[in-house]
């Protein structure tokens, strides 16, 4: 590989095949897990700087997403944990750091709790364990419904899916299959819909406070907003007082895709430091430097 490549990777798992970019690199083993509607490649940028700095890393596309089975029958909590479960174990991740964003840290968040002699640690990044939300299909399913597609270029799947912020644009647009007549997502909205069942149902504290390993959580301030507000971090803190918080003044949800650098040094930080031995640790929700 040369230094900014990754091999493409699969795991089937009940007959769900699940497409990996594999990174390389020698160290401490991450997983790195997108949102809803996603894909791998969200997460080049950091995967790279993790690499770069001393980690083995794979990046998967979640079952419904990307290079993975698009249309699995399975979309529940469950079936997405059990995922993560096998593609540790097959492709030979020791202990790994689970980083997820927003549904993918729902992912981890829950296959730490499921799974407590899996991770090394759990990094969520605009994620958290939530509270049942009802109206969360109808919203997101007409967001995605109402995409222009085909888009009929990179710059119109940019403009319309960064609305103005080229990051998370460019990130959303890396994902999108060009075909003959266009630019098309690489997922179905009604699975996607169908993948937020759980969400809709329930609330996920009971299996926060199961969580034993070291945890960083990494919010979004920006103008587009984060999705976890003060009151669920107070409770998050208030559940598990060892937590470790960060956030990002300027960046939204997006943070992987807004402050890839920021995010690296904050996660190098927190695994470099104390925060992975033994003992009680103070919980810091601070704002961090954008440059």
């Amino acid at each position: 590989m040369t230094p900014s490549s990754w091999s493409e990777r699969f795991v089937t798992r009940d007959g769900v095949r699940l497409a990996c970019r594999d990174w390389g690199g020698s160290g401490p083993d991450v997983l790195l897990l997108h949102g809803l509607a996603g894909q791998a490649g969200e997460w080049d940028d950091t995967a790279r700087l993790l690499r770069d700095s001393g980690h083995r890393v794979v990046a998967l596309d979640q079952r419904g997403h990307g290079g993975s089975e698009r249309h699995p029958e399975d979309v529940s909590r469950a079936a997405y944990v059990a995922d993560v479960v096998a593609v540790v174990d097959r492709l030979g991740l020791e202990r790994p750091v689970l980083i997820g964003q927003s549904m993918g840290g729902s992912t981890a968040l829950l296959t730490a709790a499921a799974h407590p002699g899996l991770p090394r640690a759990l990094v969520l990044v605009e994620a958290g364990p939530g509270g049942a939300d009802p109206g969360i299909q109808k919203q997101i399913g007409g967001w995605l419904r109402a995409w222009p597609v085909p888009f009929p270029s990179r710059e119109a799947a940019v403009a319309y899916l960064g609305g103005g912020t080229d990051p998370v644009g460019e990130g959303w647009a890396r994902g999108l299959d060009e075909r003959a007549d266009g630019l098309w997502p690489r997922f179905d909205p009604e699975v996607m819909v169908r993948s937020l069942d759980d969400h809709a149902a329930r609330a996920f504290w009971d299996e926060w406070t199961a969580i034993t390993c070291p945890t960083l959580a990494v919010l979004g301030q920006g103008e587009r907003g984060g999705i976890i507000d003060g009151e669920e971090y107070a409770e998050m803190v208030r559940l598990r007082p060892a937590l470790h918080g960060a956030s990002l003044p300027g960046a939204g949800h997006d943070v992987h895709l807004e402050r890839p650098g920021i995010l690296h040094r904050l996660v190098v930080d927190f695994l470099r430091s104390d925060a992975l031995q033994a003992g009680p640790h103070t919980p810091c929700l601070g704002a961090h430097s954008n440059s």
